[in-house]
């Protein structure tokens, strides 16, 4: 039963979990989650009043972002060297200053288009730095940690954090955030005018000043202000969750009865921090991990727990050349470095002079459309026709990112299953998944750059709104070789599943459920 409790491990079967983690997110408001505090859902409903219909709040863009605050950001952008700081100056005041601040600037299509808010959110936003940590813009979409007391007093804080505070950064260079900012192409973006594009780098930080401080308005005016004293307490306490502690708090998760005894633990979008934190828990102790290798560009990779008492992980074979060798021949597949892991690995012997049965074990972070998951299906089973692994047991874990409806785009959970069972494969699942048993629920909410996605709160419940899917599987091979004993899964992190409910939560901290088994393999029946 899938939202049965998580069931211990029978002695010959083997209990398996397989769980998308999910990157940390540095904006705590822009998914809906399920939070315990009515403050929350009436914020969030009145943010969305306040976008869906603005009436008199819908004001002037210089009434927010007022005459003294361009010109003091047009003298810093001067004072730094800045080509076109006054042609910049020029074409946001004529096209932009006067501009209703929610129906001709933040819901103003051209400007996602032009890139002249996200491309700059996107560089400053959330800035690595090199001890670790992170430097967060002073906005409201994301953990920054000081308080604004007042417009002015953000405004203050705004212009430090780019033109005065130097920041080690991950590379290894140290900036100020004012250089990260850059022109923006026409070639890529061909939304912008010729004089944009030459104009982009001051344009940009203007309209990037000029977003940040709606925010700071709209969550102080939202509610007719009732939220003004409040909001910034919500975020901290959400950022907690959601972002500093969420390592914690997965650990915490996988230490618990549910997950503690389980043999294989599959993991998608693993941080190397994360990686660090469990081999100093107790969990580092019962499990051996193994990371895919990813290109230092992003932080989030499959990862396989072995549990060393059911294992020897001193048999342990990296199939990482062997898997791009089969992957090769299905042509382009949208995969990227650190999605796919694969391992062979030997169960200890259970009897003097048995011998051992040898596994081929995978963990695999599909692409957003689920278009890279058959040929990556494909290719692993494609390692057990070679004569070493004709008799190994196959247990692979995966965020497949399947659709409960498919299409030309998005993968169908019905057409991937019948690709795996045409490959004499099953799933933890059965041959036939129930396209309706989702183990995913999130939709954007309006407090993020992204308001063509947004989902009004009155709509979560309704079908086919936001991310309500079956993305994520656990695979074996097939034809009455596995005997699949219980399947559950889990978005509360107590071992069941709570339905209808948008994740994630302050208590569990990804946007994919957990999904758990117990089998017996053909070995083993």
């Amino acid at each position: 039963a899938a939202g049965a409790e998580a069931p211990t491990s029978d002695a010959d079967a083997l209990k398996v979990a397989t769980w998308n983690i999910a990157a940390i997110n540095n904006n705590p408001f822009e998914y809906w989650i399920t939070h315990d505090d009515a403050e929350y859902q009436e914020l969030m409903k009145d943010v969305q009043a306040f976008i869906d219909e603005p009436g008199d709040g819908d004001v002037p863009l210089d009434q927010v972002l007022t005459p003294a605050m361009v010109s003091e950001i047009s003298e810093r952008m001067k004072a730094e060297g800045w080509d076109h700081v006054d042609e910049a100056l020029t074409h946001f005041n004529s096209n932009y200053a006067n501009r209703p601040i929610v129906s001709r600037f933040i819901r103003d299509d051209d400007l996602g288009k032009k890139r002249l808010v996200s491309m700059p959110d996107r560089l400053t936003n959330t800035i690595n730095l090199k001890d670790g940590s992170a430097a967060y813009r002073p906005t409201v979409i994301n953990c920054y940690g000081e308080m604004f007391a007042t417009p002015v007093n953000w405004w203050e804080q705004w212009m430090a954090f780019h033109f005065d505070d130097a920041l080690e950064l991950a590379s290894g260079d140290t900036k100020r955030p004012a250089e990260l900012w850059g022109p923006i192409s026409r070639a890529k973006y061909p939304a912008l005018t010729e004089e944009e594009e030459t104009i982009s780098k001051p344009l940009s930080a203007l309209c990037e000043a000029a977003f940040d401080a709606i925010l700071v308005h709209m969550m102080n005016s939202a509610g007719g202000g009732s939220h003004k004293s409040t909001w910034q307490p919500l975020r901290a306490d959400m950022c907690r969750a959601l972002n500093a502690r969420k390592g914690e708090r997965t650990l915490e998760i996988l230490n618990s009865p549910h997950y503690a005894d389980a043999d294989v633990i599959f993991l998608q979008e693993v941080a190397a921090g994360f990686v660090k934190q469990l081999a100093a828990s107790r969990l580092g102790r019962t499990f051996q991990a193994i990371v895919a290798h990813g290109d230092g560009k992003r932080d989030q990779n499959s990862a396989i727990l072995i549990n060393r008492a059911r294992f020897d992980v001193s048999t342990i074979g990296d199939l990482s050349l062997s898997f791009e060798h089969t992957i090769a021949q299905q042509g382009k597949v949208p995969i990227a470095p650190g999605d796919v892991l694969v391992v062979s690995i030997n169960e200890r012997a259970r009897a003097t002079g048995e011998r051992p049965q040898t596994y081929v074990l995978a963990s695999f972070h599909g692409d957003t459309n689920g278009l890279a998951t058959i040929p990556v299906v494909t290719a692993v089973h494609g390692l057990l026709s070679s004569t070493r692994y004709a008799s190994a047991e196959l247990i692979f874990g995966l965020d497949a990112n399947t659709y409960e409806r498919g299409s030309s785009s998005k993968q169908g959970v019905l057409e991937f299953a019948e690709a795996y069972t045409g490959l004499g494969l099953t799933s933890c699942w059965g041959d036939h998944p129930d396209p309706t048993n989702h183990t995913t629920f999130n939709a954007r909410t309006y407090l993020q750059p992204q308001l063509n996605k947004a989902v009004k709160q009155s709509d979560l419940a309704l079908p086919g709104v936001g991310d309500k899917n079956p993305k994520d599987f656990i695979l074996f091979r097939g034809r009455g070789h596995a005997t699949v004993l219980r399947t559950w899964k889990d978005n509360t992190g107590e071992g069941t599943y709570k339905e209808g409910i948008p994740f994630p939560t302050l208590a569990f901290p990804s946007d994919h459920g957990i999904l758990g088994t117990v089998v017996q393999l053909g070995g083993h029946r």
